[in-house]
């Protein structure tokens, strides 16, 4: 009696001198709540568990299960067990199975510690107990006072239902859980399975997204209670890590597809659809994000946007009941019961309402609720239907009868304007014989049209041409960029060392210093370096930019005065990608001529296509041993300009020659030529008032001879085949 007295002084001394209260072990023990009687410790970052031990900053927690909010760094628990019992074993249980990480840390031997993991980072087959709460077993000798550690980590809100407990009572507990669950489970599948076959029945799309809403609101529930990991990916703790927030975000959605289609929302509320449809985007951003791997940020947006739709939904259902439309009382009504559910869940979690069977089950309790009054309520919803459908249906008879009536007037009516009709349709074949003749003038016409046809084998080449000098110069924006920053840090560093009280010597002596460290010299050199390389490519873009505008030019419609020398440079600016895959070498003869009166876009026009068939001709007759040769030539002859292309190209004979000008004639291979360049290249001279002449010998080469007036007076071109 002596000794027992002296325990219990003992232990009532040790509870008085420690500043945590420790957890009396007694006989009549059974599932107890300990959060009050024990401490947390928050970091601003990660620390080891002997710091942990170490720290003496630990808080008092209030209430009996710790809500401690979101937070990105582990938190620590420490609480003493004290066992005045002669039965070491006691169990202790983490009841909230969302947690990622729950490390506890158990003394082995004096002053060492031995510590389990588990946790949804972890796979749920590494845990002793294949339940979905965290199980640990104690063993506390009978006087012995242990102190334990736990290690929390959750991007999702941390709340701690620590519980102390004998095998018999928490094993009962667990047996009542799981028959709890069971029947929740077991009332979303026949909500599920009924919705289901409805829709199958009616083929209305409200009831999919209701089925849709019934599965993921189950699973959500579910995943919150740890089954989910537990029966469906136990092996996938990555996707445990991000299924509740994805599972949540989800049924978020499903509850606001519910909400759109249950309520007519475009017609009874059109303004506030298009909130819903933000309210949507944000739950798909916040399954982004968490798929992404930012699961506290997911978690965040996914809690504040659930927040907004309740809200949303409980006013936008009041609205519309209120107007009168009856399917909205049964929609207002099981949302508000969920609504409540969701309350006193949360009441529960912040330590307002006491943690039990009720609170802890009234989430899925209106759930259930829930489910039952929407399908009671589409159910209305249908019969409202019907009914509408049966008014529509008597309506569109009475429609279809005066429709009758009306047809057979019009029958009438039709009859007497069939004569004068076909007065009307004589009168349109005379229409349209002039519009055949107006077909016809515009088909001859698309050889003009077509002469563009060749600049799409261009596109590349002037792409490639462009790219070069740009690729030169954004290459040396970022040195650049770098190097003006070096300077721009040095003329801070001046100034510190220039407004300082220094000695002028010092001064002298630091920004030499700072000169050297950076290597200041270099840096100019490189600065000017970079600058030229910019400057270079930007005089080569330019260059290029100029010969296409030249080349392209807007006003071809109209006589004008231009350099020809000038549009044979743009021309070979365009062709020069082709050019420079090819080996041909240019020869400019470029006389001084005088500007001529034309059209620059026309001829333009023909030089890229004499300059691009003497290429073709070039590369299909030169070999290893013979380079390829183009040569331009212009010269004033009297009152006109001479321009002469020659290539030593692969020639033509004397029946190509008279065919060169026809209209789709070509040797090219099938997909290279349309066969119009050198029509237009015709039209387009004797446009002009000029002649062509065109001298070649098979396997030598052929030269291009065209001849302008200085001034344009009347005319015709003349085809001088010799």
């Amino acid at each position: 009696m002596i000794k027992k007295t002296c325990l219990v002084f003992i232990l009532f001394l040790n509870f008085i001198s420690n500043s945590y209260s420790q957890i009396i072990v007694t006989d009549s023990l059974k599932r107890t709540l300990i959060g009050s009687q024990s401490s947390y410790l928050i970091t601003s970052k990660e620390i080891s568990f002997k710091k942990a031990t170490s720290a003496t900053n630990f808080k008092r927690v209030s209430g009996n299960v710790p809500n401690l909010g979101v937070h990105e760094q582990s938190i620590w628990i420490k609480f003493s067990i004290t066992n005045t019992t002669n039965n070491p074993n006691l169990f202790l249980e983490l009841a909230y199975p969302i947690l990622d990480v729950v490390e506890f840390w158990a003394p082995a031997a004096k002053g060492v510690y031995r510590s389990k993991i588990l946790g949804e980072s972890f796979s749920f087959n590494k845990r002793k107990y294949k339940q979905p709460n965290f199980i640990y077993d104690l063993s506390i000798p009978q006087g012995a006072t242990n102190t334990y550690y736990v290690r929390v980590k959750s991007v999702e809100q941390i709340i701690l239902p620590l519980y102390l407990s004998r095998s018999t009572p928490i094993w009962q507990h667990i047996s009542e859980d799981s028959a709890i669950n069971g029947i929740y489970f077991g009332i979303v599948l026949i909500m599920f399975l009924y919705n289901l076959f409805v829709f199958f029945s009616v083929r209305d799309k409200s009831y999919l997204y209701y089925v849709f809403y019934i599965a993921l609101v189950g699973l959500t529930q579910l995943g919150i209670k740890g089954y989910t990991f537990q029966y469906l990916w136990p092996q996938s703790p990555q996707f445990a890590l991000k299924g509740v927030i994805i599972l949540a975000s989800l049924s978020g959605i499903g509850a606001l597809m519910v909400t759109k289609s249950f309520l007519h929302i475009k017609v009874n509320t059109p303004r506030l659809n298009v909130v819903l449809t933000v309210l949507v985007c944000l739950f798909i951003a916040a399954i982004g994000v968490t798929i992404a791997g930012a699961e506290l940020l997911g978690f965040t947006i996914m809690q504040i946007v659930t927040s907004i739709t309740t809200l949303f939904i409980l006013v936008i259902s009041f609205m519309i009941m209120i107007k009168g439309y009856k399917p909205a009382v049964f929609f207002f009504s099981a949302w508000s019961i969920l609504v409540a559910g969701a309350i006193v869940f949360l009441l529960k979690d912040y330590n307002i309402l006491p943690y039990n069977t009720f609170t802890s089950y009234s989430m899925q309790a209106a759930s259930a609720i829930e489910m039952a009054l929407l399908s009671f309520g589409l159910a209305d919803r249908i019969n409202t239907l019907k009914k509408e459908k049966e008014a529509s249906q008597a309506e569109s008879l009475l429609i279809a009868k005066e429709n009758e009536r009306i047809i057979r007037e019009q029958n009438e009516i039709l009859e007497a304007k069939v004569h004068e009709r076909t007065v009307e349709l004589i009168a349109s074949n005379d229409e349209l014989h002039k519009t055949l003749i107006d077909l016809k003038e515009a088909e001859s016409q698309l050889v003009e049209s077509e002469k563009m046809a060749s600049l799409g084998q261009l596109t590349a080449g002037i792409a490639h041409e462009i790219n070069n000098p740009i690729n030169f110069v954004t290459s040396n924006v970022g040195p650049l960029k770098r190097d003006v920053e070096i300077l721009l840090d040095m003329i801070d560093t001046m100034e510190s060392v220039g407004l300082s009280d220094n000695p002028v010597k010092k001064k002298k002596d630091q920004i030499e210093n700072y000169k050297e460290d950076i290597d200041f010299d270099y840096l100019k050199i490189e600065i000017s370096s970079l600058l030229k390389g910019i400057g270079d490519g930007a005089s080569r873009t330019a260059e290029i930019i100029k010969g296409l505008r030249i080349f392209s030019r807007l006003d071809e419609d109209d006589l004008k005065y231009a350099d020809i020398n000038e549009g044979l440079d743009s021309t070979l600016i365009l062709v020069n990608n082709l050019l420079s895959n090819s080996k041909i070498e240019v020869k400019r003869n470029l006389g001084n001529i005088p500007q001529i009166e034309c059209y620059p876009g026309k001829l333009n026009q023909v030089f890229l296509n004499i300059i691009s068939n003497a290429i073709y001709a070039v590369n299909k007759h030169s070999t290893n041993n013979q380079r390829g040769l183009l040569k331009l030539t212009t010269e004033v002859e009297g009152d006109s300009v001479l321009i002469r292309i020659e290539d030593n190209g692969i020639g033509m004979d004397e029946n190509t020659k008279k065919k060169i000008f026809e209209p789709f004639f070509t040797t090219k291979d099938v997909g290279e030529g349309t066969g119009l360049g050198m029509s237009i290249t015709y039209n387009t001279i004797k446009k002009h008032s000029g002649l062509i002449q065109i001298n070649s010998t098979v396997g030598v080469g052929t030269e291009f001879i065209i001849q302008l007036p200085i001034l344009q007076k009347a005319g015709n071109p003349r085809s001088i085949n010799a």
